[in-house]
């Protein structure tokens, strides 16, 4: 046999990692279509790799033509610097890297003089190998390209923790390690070179880790999204309106205040677009900052049919952001409005507990049963909102009271 058993086994499990990867890409739904295409080709440059590592053996053992040899040899040097560029397009594929590959192109061209010269290699008598004076100029382009697609690997995840850092930077030693192996090891009775077999292995772990970073960018985007969606139902079209409207009034009343107003305005429309950007906890002071915003722009519209007052014993602790103000918000929409009189009186008051803080928004309106908030779609979304960020964020909970005589929606932020 040309083959024995335990080469048609090391070529069966090589080209089963390339076939598996190669069938996982085209379904992986978390890459884009160019990084699937990059990887594609990638996949194919590998299995062109073991075909070429395949016919060298047989040429090198059982079919003595030093002529198609050499070709041979020409195409193995060439493929293996370009897998390596190929490689940074998935790491940063809206870069054009001119400069590696004009690397490679060089040293493809360098070692298409093995037809004619021996500055690379030569086949010589009895079909044997013989190194030229720049034999281990695709080493040195390829460890070169190494080291920058490594560097550029980690410019790229910068903010990656050094556990998850660590499996791009164990290739790098184990490619070397099989490249030591190549050149001092008599690989002749080898149907695959260690290089080879290294890099078929290193791709898996290299597209596998990658894999991880496409599905943690693509979480961050669903999270960014859930977060324009809060921040969306946070700013109702009718308090716009109503806002604008009242600040419109005040253009030709009182030119003073409309400018007070639109300031407050502004400054309360930053707040919800910061909190984009929030994932953790902020200060209290800053969350209950934004909440007065609101209510000072609604007193505006209100006069003084709305009145508010603050009992703030503690300030030293944090929750997430927007779980204050939609609270103050239903106080209004849902307490003093819902007055016969549609006059009230909003109470925002902190408490310090054993273990946690209280921060608590209370209202003298008709109340509701708590178990059936009203009935509008946005009560609802915009309590259920509060209670998942408490819970998610800090380990936090809403609890809401409600009688004939008001209700109090008490915010729980656990001290640890």
């Amino acid at each position: 046999m040309v083959l024995t058993a335990s080469d048609l086994v090391i070529m069966s499990a090589l080209l089963l990692q390339v076939a598996g990867i190669s069938f996982v890409v085209r379904l992986d739904g978390f890459i884009s279509k160019k990084h699937r295409r990059y990887l594609l080709i990638i996949n194919l440059l590998i299995f062109l790799l073991i075909a070429q590592n395949v016919v060298e053996y047989l040429l090198i053992n059982y079919y003595p033509y030093p002529y198609y040899r050499t070709i041979v040899a020409i195409f193995g040097y060439s493929i293996r610097p370009a897998i390596l560029v190929l490689f940074l397009y998935i790491v940063t594929p809206e870069r054009h890297y001119i400069i590696p590959w004009i690397m490679v192109g060089v040293n493809a061209a360098l070692y298409m003089t093995a037809l004619f010269s021996r500055l690379t290699f030569w086949i010589g008598d009895g079909n044997n190998y013989n190194g030229g004076p720049l034999s281990n100029f695709s080493l040195y382009i390829s460890l070169v390209l190494l080291a920058y697609l490594l560097w550029r690997t980690i410019c790229k995840y910068r903010g990656v923790s050094k556990g998850e850092m660590s499996l791009p930077v164990m290739i790098v030693p184990v490619i070397v390690l099989s490249i030591i192996a190549d050149m001092t090891i008599n690989y002749k009775y080898q149907v695959v070179d260690y290089l080879t077999a290294v890099i078929v292995s290193s791709n898996v772990f290299y597209y596998t880790w990658l894999h991880m970073r496409f599905v943690r960018e693509h979480e961050k985007g669903l999270m960014m999204e859930q977060r324009v969606g809060m921040m969306l139902t946070q700013i109702k079209p009718h308090f716009l309106y109503n806002s604008l409207g009242a600040i419109e009034e005040l253009c030709d009343s009182d030119p003073k205040a409309a400018k007070a107003a639109t300031v407050k305005f502004s400054r309360y429309l930053r707040g919800n677009m910061d909190s984009i950007s929030t994932e953790g906890v902020i200060p209290f002071e800053k969350e209950l900052s934004h909440a007065k915003l609101y209510l000072e722009l609604e007193q505006i519209r209100f006069e003084d049919a709305l009145e508010v007052k603050y009992d703030i014993s503690c300030t030293d602790f944090k929750l997430p952001a927007l779980t204050l103000e939609p609270l103050a918000e239903n106080a209004v929409r849902h307490g003093v409005r819902e007055n016969d009189d549609g006059r009230g009186c909003v109470t925002i008051s902190t408490r310090e507990q054993n273990d946690s803080y209280e921060v608590s928004v209370r209202d003298d309106g008709p109340g509701f049963d708590p178990d059936t908030l009203p009935n509008d779609g946005e009560t609802h979304i915009g309590i259920q909102n509060v209670r998942d960020r408490l819970e998610k964020v800090c380990g936090g909970s809403l609890r809401i009271d409600s009688s004939d005589k008001g209700t109090i929606a008490t915010i729980i932020i656990p001290k640890e």
